[in-house]
């Protein structure tokens, strides 16, 4: 019973989460109900629940973590000051002489939301709103436009600066120190956020690119399906239009730069590029006009409810994780994973699979704090890159938001789209969107140095 008190305590947190309850209280609720049950059995030893103070106070006084809520504020004060909106409408009016320029101009757009406010149901439902009317009035499919949207929505994970980078750097921070300290290595190498950012920019950048490849094809050999703008209907052409696109596109670009950039270049920690990127989005909003005493109201108590949320989760994580190590889980799934036949590959394999299935019930968030923990250290210690590693969790956990029938991006999608646009053709739009994904995946695995070059290059690694 003991041997198998992990597996049973893993299936009954997502049954719990399947009835409905909040993500924190069902961690918490189910590691406190089998500590419980086994200290009455005499299956647990309790004296582990007094790690839990020191856990908690790690939390307050992480410093990486303090980039949370700048990152979340910089990403709702964005998204509530209509950039996303003249975004689009510039780009639709750059490409819009190209079948599927539109289609184009929504995954750019995508890109750069993704890159500012790294929530992904906040991109998929604001491009939703703004982006799915305009394409089906166009003339586009509904499958390729609904295919695009929450293709370029779940971009916010893997383009960094995002806050879901910055959570599973700290987390594989931590793991990639515990591995060492178990192989033997007293002098342990780290990680930073910086490190995963600058690994995450390649692989986000070539799926962009896949995307934008995948839209001019099918623009090229189904052209009914992804026509251009009328000419009538482009009133700005040459200079003005050239003016226009300026305006609209240096100031997010120069934002998302001197963010991503100061990080890079060493100048900054990702909690004080963070800092920088709010201050940053608030002079972008009073650009827009949009500053307003209500706006800034409503944005922090946004900004508030999500950073909640986060560290609530990331508690009611840690007292998951004490009792599923007080019943062995650790050993469980390292016993699993080595003893698998094929070794790293067929371990790397299944814990890819194991996370990809999780993402159908679980999100991002819960899935960093409660499977990474776990399993990164087993693979780190079989002699896995820690930034690779990271960016492969991330694509995999991308191409899970998007595949049917549970795909969280789906979900979100369905929710603003038009009465007359199916489920059916939801599904059926983001299929060529997730062979891509799966591609660059395996392209990640047969060539690691698209996430660990660049690092290397910009830290001297």
């Amino acid at each position: 019973m003991a041997e198998l008190a992990p597996l049973w305590m893993f299936l009954a947190v997502c049954m719990v989460l399947l009835a409905g309850y909040p993500v924190a209280f069902s961690l918490a609720g189910t590691a406190l109900a089998f500590a419980l049950f086994g200290d009455m059995a005499g299956l647990f030893d309790p004296s582990f629940l007094g790690a839990l103070p020191n856990r908690l106070y790690g939390i307050m006084t992480n410093q990486t973590l303090i980039a949370v809520p700048l990152f979340v504020f910089m990403g709702v004060m964005l998204e509530r000051s209509r950039v996303a909106e003249n975004l689009l409408d510039t780009m639709a009016a750059l490409f819009g002489p190209v079948r599927g320029g539109l289609g184009i101009s929504v995954t750019i757009v995508g890109m750069l939301l993704a890159a500012s406010t790294g929530i992904v149901g906040a991109t998929v439902v604001t491009m939703g709103l703004l982006s799915l009317p305009t394409m089906l009035k166009r003339g586009y499919s509904p499958e390729l436009a609904t295919g695009t949207v929450c293709a370029s929505g779940t971009l916010g994970q893997i383009i960094p600066p995002s806050i879901i980078l910055v959570l599973l750097g700290d987390v594989l921070s931590s793991a990639y120190q515990q591995a060492q300290l178990e192989m033997g290595i007293w002098s342990p190498d780290t990680i930073s956020v910086g490190d995963l950012f600058a690994g995450a920019l390649l692989p986000g950048l070539m799926l962009v690119g896949f995307y934008i490849l995948y839209l001019f094809g099918i623009a090229l050999f189904r052209p009914s399906v992804a026509p251009a703008i009328p000419a009538a209907e482009r009133t700005e052409k040459g200079l003005a239009l050239a003016l226009r696109a300026g305006k609209v596109l240096l100031p997010p670009l120069a934002l998302i730069l001197a963010v991503l950039g100061s990080i890079m270049a060493g100048a900054a920690t990702p909690t004080e590029a963070a800092s920088v990127g709010a201050v940053g989005a608030i002079l972008l909003a009073a650009m827009q006009g949009q500053l307003t005493w209500g706006k800034v109201t409503e944005v922090v108590r946004a900004t508030t409810q999500v950073t909640s949320m986060v560290f609530l989760i990331f508690i009611g994580a840690s007292l998951f994780s004490l009792v599923f190590r007080g019943y062995g889980g650790d050993d469980l799934v390292e016993g699993v994973l080595t003893d698998l036949p094929g070794g790293v590959f067929t371990a790397m394999f299944m814990v890819m699979l194991v996370m990809f299935l999780l993402g159908f019930i679980l999100d991002f968030i819960e899935i960093t704090f409660v499977v990474v923990p776990v399993v990164a250290p087993i693979l780190l210690a079989m002699g896995l890159d820690p930034v690779w590693l990271g960016v492969m969790i991330a694509i995999n956990l991308q191409t899970s938001f998007l595949t049917p029938p549970f795909g969280f991006a789906l979900f979100y999608l369905r929710g603003v789209a038009p009465p007359e646009v199916t489920t059916v053709q939801i599904y059926r739009g983001v299929a060529p969107f997730i062979v891509i994904q799966v591609a660059a995946l395996a392209a990640l695995a047969w060539w690691p140095e698209l996430a660990t070059w660049l690092p290397g290059v910009v830290y001297g690694e």
